[in-house]
């Protein structure tokens, strides 16, 4: 089984996020696999979905507070279209793996933005 990359942000309260989604992501049927924090701002869940839940997992991820890159997007949308074209009924169970990226830029100042851009040379 291949995994979807979803990379993302918020400017939200890392535990407001984290509880919000962990309740959406249940709610539209996902199964949360593994849960760790890579940097201290930002935080990688690993869950699995059927694919008839796409939609579903897509509002809910927005719905949470988190904020999708183009390539978020692009691959959510991907999913929802391949829901869509299905033809048999036994394709709606199949399930995809995703890992979810959240980078926490509530703690990202102006002054840690400047000092951390190099000069021009």
């Amino acid at each position: 089984m291949q995994t979807i990359e979803i990379q993302s942000f918020s400017y939200q309260e890392r535990t407001q996020v984290l509880a919000s989604l962990s309740t959406a992501l249940t709610q539209c049927g996902c199964w949360i696999t593994d849960r760790r924090s890579v940097l201290p701002t930002q935080v990688e869940i690993c869950f699995e979905a059927q694919l008839s839940s796409a939609v579903e997992l897509y509002t809910a991820i927005l719905g949470a507070g988190v904020e999708l890159t183009r390539g978020a997007h692009l691959a959510l949308t991907y999913l929802c279209m391949c829901r869509k074209h299905m033809r048999r009924r036994a394709e709606f169970g199949q399930v995809v793996e995703l890992r979810l990226e959240i980078s926490f830029l509530e703690d990202v100042t102006l002054h840690a933005l400047l000092s951390s851009a190099r000069a021009p040379s």
